[in-house]
């Protein structure tokens, strides 16, 4: 490698748990497709090809460039790596039409696709395999990648998540590696609205409705509570003792389906009577997130749902050129009563597939194809990934990489930070490398956006979550048929719950939990249970 990162990080980085190898010898003679001299785990390596990678951009690229190559990530990368990239990218919000339309065709494919393998592929990433599109890794990870190797040894635990239930690794994963990472996105309220009307942050459903019709009422807000209703698991679900969704019971341990339990009933009935009420936004329907914005921002709602960096972090440098008390609170799910304890919350979790850079089969260098991809988990990758280019976005202070005042300020053309930092780093989505959490606790620079990673961890809620299994390939086509089916029926009867269309009573939920169980949730609860236990087997 060409520079090692300082002792006083290195100390750093290993406590929090990245290894990193240093390099060694291998014998590339005989190697499939792009030998080089360089030793392996080292870089740049000495080649001459160039390969083809398939990823999307995420908005806040799209928002200034069209290629990562033009990025100065990019750039570096491809220096770093000595590896030329002819990157990729399908058009803004259409990645997933583009892969299948990619998958459909059959042909010309790129040398690497990153994509979230176990849900954005029809059968999982097994079924990739045996359909010839991308190939299996142990082999290339163990003969070309040797930090990867040395970071999936070192985690045991991070190592059974990136593997199907055969054993296969498919893609170079991405790792969010640490709790703070895993709390980006819940509840917020407006808390100089609070202050100017003397009243607590609610903790409870019952405090929650008597601020919103204080909102309501004392500010003039028709439908305070605003959100796009496409999120709506994170819309108090959790307080009702359920999650939406896919989850493990506290009380069995068994898969649970959150649609269909009984605090789901209890949930869609307040939510409805809260609609009647005026206290939900009107057209929470039909509203997308930059009307969801728009209304947080300019005071036309006053409570919601959204991200620390992208709603919070947005919404309030905005705000506070013509309001500058404008003050959002993140709070954690409420409770139904006073004093009740609530084991479940919407976590992230640390493996999802979610940026997994997978060789396919069309490849004919998928020696450097690996080495290139193994940089990621290098000392000096792992630092490019997460903060950049040294002295540009970043700089050494104490032993710790710290995002530079330029940086933060919206670099030189003054962009919004999200859009400043995407063009030197990769921690702001997802890659082949690991997230570190000294990324979000510099990309959240304000005093409310630091006390969201306090305000929002609920310690154990994590072993409630389904982590990521891998149903067969006959079981995911199953599976996904029966849910779609399933989501449809459902999002059109809930939807004409909440808006008062139709009642939500004994006789309708019967008939709606009558109606799920006969389009076979049973069944997608087994293979959901045999998914789980063959993860727990690996």
């Amino acid at each position: 490698m060409k520079k090692l990162i300082p002792g006083i990080l290195l100390a750093l980085i290993l406590a929090g748990g990245m290894v990193f190898v240093g390099c060694k010898k291998t014998d590339t003679a005989g190697a499939a497709g792009g030998g080089t001299t360089t030793s392996a785990g080292s870089f740049p390596i000495k080649t001459d090809v160039t390969l083809t990678y398939w990823v999307p951009l995420d908005a806040n690229e799209y928002a200034n460039f069209t290629s990562r190559g033009d990025e100065p990530i990019g750039k570096a990368l491809m220096e770093r790596t000595g590896v030329k990239i002819e990157f990729q990218h399908p058009p803004a919000n259409a990645s997933a039409e583009a892969f299948n339309l990619m998958i459909a065709s059959g042909d010309g494919l790129p040398d690497m696709i990153e994509r979230t393998w176990i849900t954005d592929y029809v059968g999982g990433p097994e079924k990739a395999i045996a359909d010839g599109v991308i190939i299996k890794l142990n082999d290339a990870i163990d003969k070309w990648s040797p930090n990867l190797k040395a970071y999936l040894e070192a985690h045991p635990d991070y190592a059974r998540m990136a593997r199907s239930d055969e054993g296969s690794y498919y893609a170079y994963p991405f790792f969010r590696d640490g709790d703070k990472l895993h709390y980006s996105q819940g509840l917020m309220i407006r808390k100089d609205w609070l202050d100017e009307l003397g009243l607590q942050p609610p903790s409870t459903i019952p405090e929650w409705h008597d601020v919103l019709v204080a909102f309501r009422d004392r500010k003039g807000i028709k439908g305070p509570y605003t959100q796009s209703w496409g999120n709506n698991a994170r819309m108090f679900v959790p307080s009702f003792g359920i999650l939406k969704n896919w989850y493990i019971g506290a009380e069995d341990g068994k898969i649970r389906f959150g649609q269909i339990e009984p605090g789901y009933r209890r949930w869609i009935e307040t939510m409805a009577q809260w609609y009647k009420e005026g206290l939900i936004d009107p057209d929470i329907i039909s509203l997308t997130t930059a009307q969801q914005n728009a209304k947080m921002s300019n005071g036309s709602a006053g409570a919601t749902v959204a991200s620390g960096g992208s709603g919070m972090g947005t919404w309030t440098p905005a705000a506070r050129q013509t309001t500058p008390k404008y003050e959002i609170l993140a709070l954690d799910f409420p409770t139904l009563t006073k004093g009740e304890k609530r084991v479940y919350s919407i976590t992230g979790q640390v493996y999802t597939s979610q940026g997994g850079a997978a060789i396919t089969t069309a490849c004919k260098n998928v020696e450097i194809a690996a080495r290139f991809l193994d940089y990621g988990y290098t000392q000096e990758g792992h630092l490019l990934y997460n903060f950049g280019i040294e002295n540009e976005s970043y700089t050494m202070v104490n032993g710790k990489p710290t995002y530079t005042p330029d940086i933060l300020a919206g670099g030189p053309n003054k962009w919004p930070l999200a859009q400043a930092l995407s063009a030197y780093v990769r921690s702001t989505g997802a890659g082949p490398f690991a997230q570190d959490e000294g990324y979000i606790e510099q990309y959240y620079t304000l005093p409310e956006q630091k006390q969201l990673l306090i305000n929002y961890v609920v310690p154990g809620a994590d072993k409630y979550v389904l982590p990521a299994v891998t149903a067969t390939p006959a079981e995911s086509r199953e599976l996904a048929t029966i849910l779609n089916d399933i989501n449809t029926f459902h999002d059109e009867t809930v939807a004409r719950w909440l808006v008062g269309t139709d009642p939500v009573n004994d006789t309708t939920w019967n008939k709606y939990v009558t109606t799920i169980k006969g389009m076979n949730i049973d069944r997608a609860i087994a293979i959901q249970t045999d998914a789980l236990d063959r993860y727990n087997k690996r």
